[in-house]
């Protein structure tokens, strides 16, 4: 018999750096999960990552048990790789940061496809385009 979900728990953690300090501690701790046993198997399958953000989603059954499926890491942070910044523009539509090629936001769609709500890849290049223009960055001209 399946068990009933007590919870779903959302949380972006850097890859192999979960540990029981805010915010995974309380997130985790309110639903009664053992804290110690997800930190330890979210670093065990993220260690080779490197020191990306992964967004995690953890569905916590009503027997205290738990199951997470890990994400591709956030748009803006591809972003923010690609163009080696630090951060997006305070003020996107007056201060630009940087520039993103098509190529580089093909990239970064074809990895991000499979979390994305949409079918075709120009679909997922628009909305990578989109939240690149809202941190700030140009988008070259399409070819």
């Amino acid at each position: 018999m399946a068990k009933e979900v007590g919870a779903l728990v959302k949380l972006v953690i850097k890859a192999g750096a979960a540990n029981p300090a805010p915010p995974i501690g309380p997130a985790l701790g309110a639903k009664g999960v053992n804290i110690m046993e997800f930190c330890k198997q979210f670093n065990a399958r993220t260690k080779e990552l490197g020191n990306k953000m992964i967004p995690a989603i953890i569905t916590v059954y009503t027997d205290k048990t738990f199951e997470f499926v890990l994400k591709r890491p956030p748009v803006a942070a591809q972003l923010k790789e690609a163009l080696k910044i630090e951060s997006g523009s305070g003020e996107p539509n007056r201060k630009k940061v940087g520039t993103v090629s098509w190529a580089q936001i093909k990239a970064i769609a074809e990895d991000k496809m499979i979390d994305m709500n949409c079918f075709k890849i120009e679909s997922a290049m628009s909305m990578v385009a989109g939240q690149a223009r809202s941190m700030g960055i140009n988008v070259e001209e399409k070819k």
